[in-house]
């Protein structure tokens, strides 16, 4: 390619940006490994995930002394412990880390598959197929194993990746990039197709997120905050790994000992996850039954209850901790030991609450109706729906399909788990021998 490398792309790449920016450089140089890599074969992207699973654990020596970096200064920042556990690295979590990616290995190549593909009346042979997205940008934060598990899928489905994590693990980042980026130009491939995002500022977030035309997609990871802020200020199209404000609905028609198991997994087996549940809504049939038992259950997993009244009148004898609930307990991802309870009226009225306050998750019924379960799977609008199962099962390694880069919580291109498939896009091989088209082979649209 001669010339500036951005010709024939949108305005709005260089929008607020000097045509020397450090991260436009790095997003041309995805571009060009990203075209490089696309066509590659299965075997050849394999080969550089087991030369990165190898490098990691060789070299997590040299990972863990800049990892021990990032804890010492988020220590002396006083980052509380839970934020901390999430940024360190271990020679153990580094080996596990090595296991993802050869996991990934493992999986079907998604490149090429034909979705669809017929021959038309006049002969022509038509396929759609799948083909990488193209350049992905990841904004995240202090979780250093996403630079791998991110890279890693992209790679795998033939995109090259942008990696910008927070400004916390930033040396963590920068030493893992530079074990993948070594371990894949050792492999044969373009070093180019992983990179981090260079700078700690805000203002090279802004930069990225402003690069149309030069990356094809971005995908924020993290809290509320950061998604918002991606989802409202970026001008590249964004798939919104969304929140989580999953509720668990417990029918009038229930199992109770089903019911107070599938609560406790979906609020208490890990709280700290987008999928884990935010709000009980329970049929006033089944509220005097069934919420002396959840409360207690719930209490003794050291759980907080932000319940409405009818909550708190069924909860004066109990041992838990039961607070008055407003619309910001409805509203709230709570991601710790809290959870929003009420009564509701019928199913129709947990739909729709669940309508009104939910991120469009996870959302759960347990009920031994199946018409209950049927009318619930038709009304919730949500990424998955369970019936008679925790929340907690909307993973991709849960749901059977191996690892995923996160869960989109958006309508379009992809929704749920986001596995190999949904880091791809399809084209259309038309193939023919001399066609040409006719007045007669007009169609509406066409």
């Amino acid at each position: 390619m001669t010339g500036a490398p951005w010709r024939g792309r949108p305005v709005a790449t260089l929008q607020g940006m000097t045509i020397d920016s450090p991260v436009l450089a790095t997003a041309r140089r995805a571009r060009t490994a990203a075209a490089a890599l696309a066509p590659l074969p299965r075997s050849a992207k394999d080969a550089a995930l087991l030369a990165i699973a190898d490098a990691l654990i060789a070299r997590a020596g040299e990972i863990t002394a800049a990892n021990a970096e990032d804890v010492e200064r988020a220590r002396a920042a006083g980052t509380a412990e839970s934020v901390i556990d999430r940024l360190t690295l271990t020679e153990q979590r580094i080996a596990a880390i090595a296991a993802d990616v050869c996991d990934v290995v493992g999986l079907p190549d998604p490149v090429g598959e034909v979705v669809r593909g017929y021959t038309l009346p006049n002969g022509l042979d038509v396929r759609q197929v799948r083909v990488p997205l193209g350049v992905v940008g990841i904004i995240y934060e202090a979780r250093p194993n996403v630079t791998v598990d991110a890279a890693a899928l992209c790679l795998k489905s033939g995109n090259a990746v942008l990696l910008r994590g927070s400004a916390s693990a930033y040396r963590s980042n920068t030493a893992l990039v530079a074990v993948l980026r070594e371990a894949v130009a050792a492999a044969g491939l373009p070093a180019d197709v992983i990179q981090l995002v260079p700078g700690e500022s805000r203002e090279s977030v802004t930069e990225l997120m402003r690069a149309r035309g030069l990356v094809d997609v971005l995908i924020p990871r993290g809290g509320a905050s950061l998604i918002k802020t991606v989802v409202e200020g970026s001008t590249v199209p964004v798939i919104e790994t969304g929140t989580g404000n999953c509720h668990v609905y417990v029918d009038a028609d229930t199992d109770l000992a089903m019911a107070v198991g599938i609560l406790l997994n979906s609020k208490a087996q890990r709280v700290s996850v987008c999928n884990s549940a935010e709000t009980l809504l329970v049929h006033q049939d089944v509220a005097e039954e069934f919420l002396p038992l959840a409360l207690a259950a719930l209490a003794g997993a050291g759980v907080t209850v932000h319940g409405d009244e009818a909550v708190l009148k069924l909860a004066a004898d109990s041992p838990a901790t039961v607070l008055p609930a407003t619309d910001e307990d409805w509203a709230a991802e709570y991601l710790s030991l809290d959870l929003a309870a009420a009564v509701v009226p019928s199913l129709d009225a947990a739909v729709e609450h669940i309508r009104r306050w939910s991120s469009g998750h996870t959302e759960a019924i347990v009920t031994t109706s199946q018409s209950a379960a049927r009318r619930f799977t038709q009304l919730v609008d949500a990424a998955a729906v369970a019936v008679n199962a925790s929340t907690r099962f909307t993973d991709g390694g849960e749901f059977g399909f191996g690892a995923e880069i996160g869960i989109s919580t958006q309508k379009l291109h992809a929704r749920g788990p986001m596995g190999l498939p949904e880091l791809t896009s399809t084209k259309y091989i038309v193939t023919g021998d001399g066609h040409v088209r006719g007045e007669a082979t007009r169609t509406v649209g066409g």
